[in-house]
């Protein structure tokens, strides 16, 4: 069998390894330690972001985002439609009620329109049956391209609704020059071990508001009170980032700019090629950069629509690259078509669906050889020929 080509595998830089032994010979073998306070300072620095919190996954900052805004149950939160579970998840845990938002064309984000439909039916009592304001809105930034953030910041300002900024995808992306994650509240970072870098597994809350990031740290370590004992007067979790996974992430902030030099090339080597196909006829669609927006591509993106491709599908492809051993994934299926929030409110165009049923992620790390761009462009003509 021919060797697994991944979708976005981990790819290490060399140095991580020095601050992992450095945690090994001081003895610093457990959660917190002086990599992750050093790690929270680079990631400061490098967002922009006054304070950050690191912690075991992006979804526990959402989750700590949401309980540090007093979200309890009955409450409403307005979260993108178009993203993974992981970022509507925590709204349950809080017993909360998501309303989900869809796309606009332009990004695959959270539609600003749609946005304020949202709201206004919130306040007009059709989403619960009484007049209420939503408390939270969660953009997302999809496969590294920003939101449309003025608009949705915009709103947000005009009926002072809190805004939690997904980012787990972005890290590195920019909006009118500044980093996705800075814009709303707080911003969430994820170190999956698919993302642009990685920790093998951990995330980051993201906010300039000292107190709340000193609040989520208290959180994230069971809450436990200033005693000689062990005293709890709340309810804590074990969220914190160790100082071993933070020295992995110390290692991949160095080398983050050039993974997204790389994974931008593998994006403008796609799009090379399908512009070569859209010349014999075809018409597969890339994900363009608008005025402003800057991504740092962490996967590339197409929408294979059949009847604009001589009745050539997504699964089509997805199959035939399956039978090589590469990898690939149809895009995200949105929340409100997922059966564990069946029932729950949708805002919006059919957009997200659109481009579930149509589109494909393809191999994009920044460890992509020669050799296997080469074996994915085979298939590739294999399909299209």
């Amino acid at each position: 069998m021919k060797s697994k080509i991944y979708l976005s595998s981990p790819h290490m830089g060399g140095n991580e390894i020095n601050y992992i032994n450095e945690a090994f010979t001081t003895n610093w073998i457990a959660p917190l330690g002086p990599n992750v306070n050093e790690f929270e300072k680079e990631l400061s620095m490098y967002t922009g972001s006054a304070h950050v919190a690191a912690l075991s996954a992006g979804t526990a900052a959402i989750h700590l985002a949401l309980i540090l805004l007093g979200i309890k149950p009955g409450d409403i939160v307005l979260c993108q439609s178009f993203t993974f579970s992981a970022t509507a998840n925590p709204i349950i845990y809080q017993g909360a009620i998501p309303v989900f938002i869809d796309s606009e064309p332009e990004t695959w984000n959270m539609d600003p329109e749609a946005l304020e439909d949202a709201i206004k039916a919130c306040l007009n009592g059709e989403v619960t049956g009484s007049k209420k304001l939503p408390r939270v809105i969660m953009p997302v930034h999809l496969y590294g391209m920003p939101a449309r953030m003025n608009e949705i910041m915009a709103i947000a300002d005009k009926y002072d609704i809190p805004v939690v900024e997904d980012a787990a995808e972005a890290l590195g992306s920019t909006y009118k020059g500044k980093k996705c994650g800075t814009y709303g509240k707080f911003g969430i970072l994820s170190f999956n071990g698919n993302k642009i870098i990685t920790t093998s597994g951990g995330g980051a809350l993201l906010s300039d508001d000292e107190e709340m990031i000193t609040k989520a740290r208290f959180l994230a370590t069971q809450a436990r009170d200033k005693a000689p004992h062990y005293q709890h007067s709340q309810i804590g979790y074990n969220y914190r980032m160790s100082n071993i996974v933070a020295g992995i992430g110390r290692g991949q902030l160095q080398v983050l700019d050039e993974h997204m030099k790389v994974r931008r090339a593998n994006y403008n080597n796609y799009l090379q090629y399908f512009q070569g196909l859209n010349q014999r006829g075809y018409q597969v669609e890339m994900l363009p950069e608008t005025e402003g927006h800057y991504s740092n591509r962490w996967l590339s993106t197409i929408i294979v629509d059949p009847e604009k491709n001589k009745g050539i599908t997504r699964e089509r492809i997805r199959i035939a690259m399956e039978e090589e051993n590469i990898e690939t994934r149809p895009l995200w299926k949105p929340m409100h078509l997922q059966p564990v929030f069946e029932g729950t409110k949708h805002y919006g165009k059919p957009v997200s669906e659109q481009l579930f049923n149509k589109g494909l992620c393809l191999p994009s790390g920044s460890n992509l050889t020669t050799e296997e761009t080469e074996r994915i462009i085979s298939v590739l003509d294999g399909v299209f020929a």
